[in-house]
């Protein structure tokens, strides 16, 4: 089981609640300083005091003042208000992600909830009761309040619910999950909805999977330069030495161990002076990749264990006070550079697939198949990667360079942190299937080398692309290929074999 506290939650336990449903529970010390907090706000409500969001409206509307017998109905309207989000649904690991990142984050006793609030959120975590949440709406500025506000509505017994694959009015899915529905009380519909939530859980999964898309682009790269009869000395440790950024230095070696004991490359060592950018410069490219994830990665990180709603509660000192950290600007920035970032390895993986199937580049058959002109063997697949690079492209523009003033311009700047998350994702997906594509490619090169081998880790790498797709002596489809292999890219199955060979790429 996972333990909620505030303090220590990480990409992988997040990772295992959320597609793994991993059960999670409260920590009894992190319900002490959620109760402290929640007294403050019931004495605020018995001195009459005036607090944003507790006994005032939201956004612009702040300076309505709202009777004590009607702070409840405002967290409900709040909720109703809100939810009103567009589009196609969040995955269901989406949302689970969003779900066990907001309790982490009211768990914190910074936000003035009752620990009745994250128990819920707990138990339908446990019990596998999903809110439905439309993808679009967020601004990524006062956190993420549409789509965050749609769980909070089936909070309250309202909206949909996914339970054991059927759809659910919310308040029949959670009684026949055996939950109640919870009335909110005042300043809870707010700290339900003021976080940043669906921006981490995006960049909870794009740096989880980017990180496994970077090693089998590593080895995907290798492949193809052995396929290619490229030299390895570009990736000697003497060199990188020079230029000594961390990612370089990883890549590199990386790159060198993949490589070793290749019989390929050494029958062909006295060929090439030196290779195409897309093969000898690899640790660079990747080196930078490396970097950004790594950069991204401490984002996410600090973020999951943040306190991002308005206003704070400070227990100790007995005070509520107005800030900004729901606003999704580090978030935003860092799930663009990720974008950019994977799309680069798209257009290097893409570039690598052209020299494969180019016979005069390669000095391989046309297209990497026997019998040319009446097949047409590889070609179309890397059409498939040079579209996908060129969404990309439009993809890579970065959304947190935007700004829409909203909330009568009270809210006068927004991150867009939302929008930069679901792309980053959406490359991801591409570049898995450029990779995919790759492999095949590659593993289609090397069966015009044989008898000679390529280094053993490569060879677990083609064999195991063997396992799922045999090699092509004429033409057939090839979509159910490219996904198959695609699948094997994001579940680092691939990873895993060659790691078996020659120990953890970093």
């Amino acid at each position: 089981m996972i333990k909620i506290d505030g303090k220590n939650l990480t990409i992988e336990d997040t990772i295992k609640v959320a597609e793994r449903y991993e059960e999670v529970y409260l920590d009894k010390k992190a319900k002490e300083n959620i109760d402290k907090s929640r007294k403050v706000i019931e004495d605020i409500i018995k001195d009459g005091k005036t607090v944003y969001g507790v006994s005032t409206g939201f956004g612009e509307l702040a300076k309505v003042k709202i009777s004590r017998t009607d702070l409840d109905e405002l967290q409900r309207n709040l909720i109703r208000s809100h939810s009103c989000g567009v589009g196609e649904n969040l995955t269901t690991e989406i949302v689970r992600a969003m779900m066990i990142l907001r309790a982490n984050s009211l768990a914190r006793g910074y936000s003035g909830v009752r620990a009745e609030i994250i128990y819920l959120l707990l138990d339908m975590l446990n019990k596998r009761i999903h809110p439905i949440v439309p993808k679009k709406g967020s601004l990524g500025a006062s956190g993420d309040l549409i789509p965050l506000a749609h769980i909070a509505l089936s909070m309250m017994g309202e909206g949909k619910v996914e339970l054991n694959g059927r759809l659910y009015d919310s308040k029949n899915g959670l009684k026949k999950a055996g939950l109640k529905h919870i009335k909110l009380k005042a300043k809870e519909g707010l700290a339900l909805i003021n976080g940043t939530q669906l921006m981490t859980a995006y960049g909870v999964f794009a740096v989880h999977y980017a990180n496994l898309l970077l090693k089998n682009a590593q080895i995907a790269g290798a492949m193809s330069l052995e396929a290619l009869k490229g030299t390895d000395q570009a990736f000697r440790e003497e060199i990188h030495r020079l230029r000594p950024h961390r990612g370089q230095l990883v890549s590199a070696n990386n790159l060198w161990r993949l490589t070793r004991e290749s019989e390929i490359i050494n029958a062909y060592k006295n060929s090439k002076v030196q290779d195409a950018y897309t093969l000898r410069c690899m640790p660079q490219v990747f080196g930078a990749v490396h970097d950004s994830i790594e950069f991204v990665r401490t984002v996410i990180e600090t973020e999951i264990n943040s306190v991002t709603d308005n206003p704070i509660i400070l227990p100790d000192k007995k005070e509520s006070i107005s800030g900004g950290n729901f606003h999704g600007q580090p978030l935003a920035i860092s799930l663009d550079l990720l974008g950019i970032a994977i799309s680069t390895i798209g257009t290097m993986s893409e570039r690598r697939i052209a020299r494969l199937v180019d016979s005069s580049l390669s000095e391989l058959p046309p297209f990497l198949t026997p019998n040319s002109g009446i097949n047409s063997g590889f070609m179309l697949p890397h059409y498939v990667a040079a579209s996908l690079v060129n969404e990309n492209k439009i993809l890579s523009h970065p959304a947190s360079v935007d700004s829409i003033p909203v909330s009568a311009n009270q809210e006068d700047h927004v991150s867009m942190g939302a929008t930069a998350g679901e792309k980053a994702l959406r490359i991801i997906d591409n570049v898995e299937y450029i990779i995919g594509v790759e492999y095949l490619t590659a593993a289609q090169g090397l069966e015009f080398l044989h008898p000679l081998k390529p280094s053993p880790a490569v060879e677990a790498a083609y064999k195991l692309v063997r396992e799922k797709v045999s090699k092509l002596e004429e033409d057939r489809p090839l979509y159910e290929d490219i996904k198959r292999i695609k699948d094997a890219v994001r579940s680092g199955e691939i990873i895993k074999t060659v790691e078996n060979k020659i120990g953890t790429l970093e």
